[in-house]
């Protein structure tokens, strides 16, 4: 570490946990947390004004590494991290998490939450001293630094993680976009994954104005004829569809996952592993199914982290369960795609699936598309 640079001592980095527990998510950008914003650009691919999104990340990291059960639950409660929490106030948060391990507030105060943020801030170090050793690995030089490829090799399987907005993904046959089961698309300016994909493949016109929107229409059009107007689907069940304008990028088709079920009466949703699991092997039989029927074949599929948005499920779950779908259900020949838009969350993943990985230069890169289109 150079002279100067901030030191990642535990107390120190608690004081600024704490500091985010009693303002909050909404107010992260007023405070003054000089060693968490370190620790998050160490992460980033760039230091940008979005400082506090890359400090939340951090957070929500930070809290999936205690290994799920009460604390972990506990500590998502204090930090505004669960669904639905993030603008409550410190009071409210606090009282959750007293819930969680049945014990008064003031209790809670004095005993469980000193330990569930010492824990959080011992996690805070640990992301904080291996990011310096990940950035030392001389990297070829990228296009733009949100835009990046890694060829992992999880056991025996290779897999391209692409590392940038799902809609910039090109030239794979089918890009799995999550849902909820009613299979009700998101408003085209949201953020999410699904509304991405329902806008890159809206069709528009010369000024850039949406004249169709085929997407939605598409999956419309599935609903309707599978019986599914006005009731949700099974959890784990998936739609294909066109894919619209995405098209022009190389995307044959569209596979609508529904993972994500609604809670009544919120905005939130609840997504099980399980369902994840589920729909991933659907969506790989899908693929077997309808796969000849195209020409040339369809044969690469590329997924993102099933209900790790809205949904809440923290990413090391939501891969595992991925993994372990893609892992015993695809065949040999399919080329396998991953995509995230962050490089902390592309590194979770890899330290989590156990993989062995190079980021690509551009020139691979197009050299391993190149191949995979000769094949197909």
């Amino acid at each position: 570490m150079s002279p100067g640079a901030p030191q990642f001592e535990v107390a120190s980095v608690l004081r600024e946990v704490k500091t985010v527990r009693v303002e909050g998510l909404v107010r992260i950008r007023e405070l003054h947390v000089p060693l968490l914003r370190r620790a998050s650009a160490a992460h980033s691919a760039a230091v940008t004004d979005a400082w506090p999104v890359e400090v939340e990340n951090l957070l929500r990291t930070a809290v999936s590494r205690l290994g799920g059960g009460d604390l972990e639950q506990a500590a998502g409660y204090s930090l505004g991290l669960a669904p639905g929490l993030r603008d409550r106030p410190a009071a409210d948060r606090r009282r959750l998490a007293a819930q969680v391990y049945s014990v008064s507030v003031e209790r809670f105060r004095k005993s469980q939450e000193e330990m569930v943020l010492a824990q959080i801030a011992e996690q805070v170090c640990w992301l904080a001293g291996v990011a310096p050793q990940r950035a030392a690995t001389p990297q070829p030089p990228l296009l733009a630094p949100h835009l990046q490829h890694r060829l992992l090799r999880v056991g025996s399987r290779e897999v391209l993680l692409h590392v940038h907005p799902v809609e910039l993904l090109r030239n794979v046959d089918v890009i799995v976009s999550p849902t909820n089961t009613h299979l009700s698309l998101p408003a085209m300016f949201k953020a999410s994954v699904s509304a991405s994909l329902r806008r890159a493949g809206a069709v528009r016109g010369s000024a850039g104005d949406v004249t169709a929107d085929p997407v939605h229409d598409a999956l419309l059009g599935w609903r309707t004829a599978n019986g599914l107007l006005g009731r949700p689907a099974l959890p784990g069940t998936v739609a294909p569809t066109e894919p619209g304008a995405l098209a022009a990028r190389g995307v044959r088709r569209l596979y609508h996952a529904a993972v994500a079920v609604p809670r009544p009466g919120t905005n939130d949703y609840d997504v099980a592993a399980q369902d994840v699991a589920t729909a991933a092997a659907r969506a790989l039989a899908l693929l077997s199914e309808e796969g000849a029927a195209f020409t040339p074949p369809l044969r690469s599929i590329c997924f993102p982290l099933l209900g790790a948005g809205r949904g809440g499920l923290p990413p090391q779950t939501g891969v595992s369960a991925l993994w372990a779908a893609l892992d015993a259900g695809t065949d040999p020949d399919t080329e396998l795609h991953l995509v995230v838009r962050r490089p902390l969350v592309a590194d979770l993943l890899a330290e989590t699936l156990g993989a062995r990985e190079r980021t690509l230069s551009a020139q691979a890169l197009a050299d391993t598309e190149e191949k995979g289109h000769r094949c197909g």
